[in-house]
């Protein structure tokens, strides 16, 4: 299924700045379809799911780097740089305190997995 974005809704490439933008204004735009998901997503559970998990940083890349691709900001495109090798030691490091305190440090995953994946995308 496709949807179809008016394009005039939102501000050009070469728009203003984003201090002079007034409150309202469409600044995000997102144009991903569900078949590039689905197979992203189906990818990504393949690669948690045959390596039970350690491998899950890249999937985690996969999933990123298809919403940066299809996320616009004032009308330019978002880029994720992060890779998984980038992330992979910390996940060994998050599993492993996961592990020790039965599950409690998952809590403190997310964010800083959140953090990340914020920190790594940039505007192309």
């Amino acid at each position: 299924m496709s949807i179809n974005v008016n394009e005039k809704n939102y501000p050009p490439t070469s728009g203003p700045p984003m201090g002079s933008l007034s409150p309202g204004t469409k600044v995000f735009q997102f144009r991903g379809g569900a078949a590039t998901w689905f197979g992203t997503q189906i990818l990504g559970v393949l690669i948690t799911v045959v390596t039970l998990g350690i491998c899950y940083p890249f999937a985690v890349v996969l999933v990123e780097r298809w919403r940066a691709q299809n996320t616009y900001l004032l009308g330019r495109p978002l880029k994720f740089t992060g890779t998984g090798w980038g992330i992979f030691g910390l996940w060994l490091k998050w599993l492993l305190l996961c592990v020790v305190t039965l599950g409690i440090y998952s809590f403190w995953v997310y964010p800083r997995l959140t953090a990340w994946k914020i920190e790594s995308t940039v505007l192309s």
